[in-house]
């Protein structure tokens, strides 16, 4: 073998540019290298291995990718074509969802916009996007209203929480799946946890309710669990499991700690999840990638080791990376019939339990 035919045995061939390239051909063709092949490569990896396996894919999302509109145009059709499972978000990000079903807009603004002005003409900023503080008071009237009518009887997971909400926008709007993640997620079963239940006016809200001595147990004990279970069955059903992570933060590791904590704390047989993708801006040399590499994940028994190639981030912004890889996986035609996990909690968390008392780490 001539010494330099394991280095060269993939020229780079890029394409030329045409009017009437396709965003797949575009991504297939140009992308190729750098960013732009770790992008091109996640694609591939997401429409090929992940979709033709029996893949249960987790997905997280941080930052205010729903009042950017990518709720909406991304991730509700998303949810729509089968290919997220269950997912974990920001409370924010969950919360603001909710303006859109009561009929408030988000609006380009300016990022230079005098904010003790925008304070005194009652118009909220994020970032580059304006809209109406009736919005806010109005969404948390909604929420209070909601649990006011139904009060919790029992403590529950974060889930639980967002699937009444769900419900109740399709009740309330029946086409709210259209254009609302909690209410598409609801349509389909997909569980929506969040890994920080206070973090957000969702939580402010339910705080709000307990002073008023209506019951609001959330149990985040119950989020560990059952995210750990949507894993643990999906391995033990003879399945694999992806891990799509938007931007990082805390739900960043909360979709990952599943891993160690049926591993680690239960002493569970497991490897780790089979793929990873992730779009974030974050550095890993300054503590702030929120879980670090995919490599790193390995020595924490989150990733699969014989699968790290499996693994892949692009870095860069998700408000860019997102459409163009919704797009190329609706267009590469990867529609899925949904798992409806939701359906099966009950199931999932029995297996996960029963296995954990049979284990050798139980009660110790």
């Amino acid at each position: 073998m001539n010494k330099h035919e394991k280095y060269f045995c993939k020229k780079m061939q890029p394409g030329v540019i045409r009017p009437d390239l396709t965003l797949n051909e575009l991504v297939d063709r140009c992308f190729t290298s750098f960013n732009g092949r770790a992008f091109r490569d996640a694609c591939r990896l997401f429409t090929g291995p992940i979709t033709e396996h029996n893949t249960t894919v987790g997905w997280s999302l941080a930052g205010a990718l729903v009042p950017a509109g990518l709720g909406q145009s991304c991730l509700v059709p998303l949810i729509k074509n089968g290919v997220v499972d269950w997912m974990i978000s920001t409370g924010a990000n969950l919360y603001h969802d909710l303006h859109f079903c009561l009929g408030y807009s988000m609006y380009e603004g300016s990022a230079a916009a005098n904010d003790c002005q925008l304070r005194e003409d009652d118009v909220v900023r994020i970032h580059d996007i304006f809209f109406e503080s009736d919005a806010l008071f109005d969404t948390d009237k909604f929420i209070r209203d909601v649990f006011r009518e139904n009060p919790l009887s029992e403590a529950v997971s974060s889930a639980d929480i967002h699937r009444r909400i769900g419900d109740e926008l399709l009740k309330r709007w029946p086409n709210s799946h259209e254009f609302s993640v909690l209410a598409a997620a609801a349509l389909l079963d997909v569980p929506v946890h969040t890994s920080s239940p206070g973090d957000s006016s969702t939580g402010m809200n339910l705080a709000a309710l307990a002073l008023e001595g209506i019951p609001m147990r959330v149990d985040p004990n119950s989020d560990v669990n059952l995210t750990a279970a949507w894993v643990y069955d999906a391995k033990k059903s003879g399945g694999k499991t992806a891990a799509v992570i938007l931007g990082g933060g805390s739900p960043k590791n909360f979709l990952l700690q599943t891993e160690p904590h049926i591993q680690e704390v239960l002493g569970l047989q497991e490897a780790g999840h089979d793929f990873f993708i992730q779009f974030t801006d974050a550095r890993v040399d300054t503590g702030g990638l929120s879980g670090a590499t995919p490599s790193e994940a390995v020595s924490w028994g989150k990733i699969d080791p014989s699968q790290l190639s499996s693994t892949l981030v692009c870095y860069g912004d998700c408000t860019v990376y997102l459409p163009l890889f919704t797009s190329y996986i609706l267009n590469s035609k990867c529609r899925r019939e949904p798992k409806r996990l939701w359906r099966r909690g009950k199931e999932c968390l029995e297996r996960l339990t029963n296995d954990y008392r049979n284990s050798s780490h139980w009660m110790k």
